[in-house]
């Protein structure tokens, strides 16, 4: 079947199989592999991206369901020269250490800043509860998700 998606503000019209995921496409059609695989079954939320606004588990979406929406990647929220206020915020929290939830994570702590409750470190918690890091104890992600929020909230 055919879809057109808009990832990261561009346009695509691709060739997709049913069952295909929207993470494979992301992964090897788009070659954007900032989104991770990690269970595939959605329960670490390394392969979160945000579908029309809203964080979501690339890995539990068919690539159909996409159809006709806008899909941003942990590539398209910002770069380099200007990281994104989430991204600057785990640098400087030092919020990450092998990387590989980190994507997942900032993505979905976005949609937490903009559709969630960050009224407390327990609320930041809470609301970060479907994506999973085995290095950080957290601790940091909170701290980087609370500094995150305030500079997003005077954007």
């Amino acid at each position: 079947m055919q879809i057109s998606l808009t990832v990261n503000d561009t346009s695509h019209t691709l060739e997709v199989t049913d069952n295909c995921l929207l993470v494979d496409v992301i992964r090897e059609q788009l070659r954007l592999t900032g989104t991770h695989v990690g269970c595939d079954t959605s329960q670490c939320g390394a392969c979160t991206v945000h579908l029309d606004g809203r964080a979501v588990k690339a890995c539990t979406v068919l690539a159909a369901q996409a159809d006709g929406c806008a899909v941003t990647t942990i590539e398209g929220i910002g770069s380099v020269d200007a990281l994104h206020p989430m991204q600057q915020a785990f640098r400087e929290c030092h919020a990450l250490q092998c990387g590989f939830c980190t994507p997942g994570m900032i993505m979905s702590a976005i949609d937490l800043v903009s559709h969630g409750d960050v009224s407390s470190k327990q609320a930041v918690r809470e609301g970060l509860e479907g994506n999973i890091c085995r290095c950080t104890g957290y601790h940091n992600i909170v701290n980087a998700v609370l500094q995150a929020a305030g500079t997003m909230e005077k954007a």
